[in-house]
């Protein structure tokens, strides 16, 4: 008897699991603009926590060699209380 009612569950999780899947992954369409990929001529977003040289966005740590062959490193500045910590400082040769 027992085992008929595990046959039985089995055969109806079988017939379910289909329905189920589709349930839990959805197909859903989403237009958007070919505008939203590019930036045709457009400056990037100023990120916040960055430092910039040259129009670039470089992380922290980050390490240029500037006019001169000077040698320029993103860091902390532990200075300055505010949302973008991050400045150039000379990186003694």
């Amino acid at each position: 008897m027992r085992k008929k009612n595990l046959l039985a569950a089995a055969v109806v999780l079988m017939v379910n699991l289909p329905a189920m899947a589709q349930r839990l992954d959805p197909q859903v369409d989403i237009s958007v603009p070919p505008e939203v990929f590019s930036t045709q001529g457009q400056r990037a977003a100023p990120c916040s926590q960055c430092c910039i040289y040259q129009d670039q966005n470089y992380s922290e740590g980050a390490v240029v060699k500037a006019d001169g062959g000077v040698l320029l490193q993103c860091q902390r500045d532990e200075k300055t209380l505010s949302t973008n910590p991050l400045v150039w400082r000379r990186v003694k040769p």
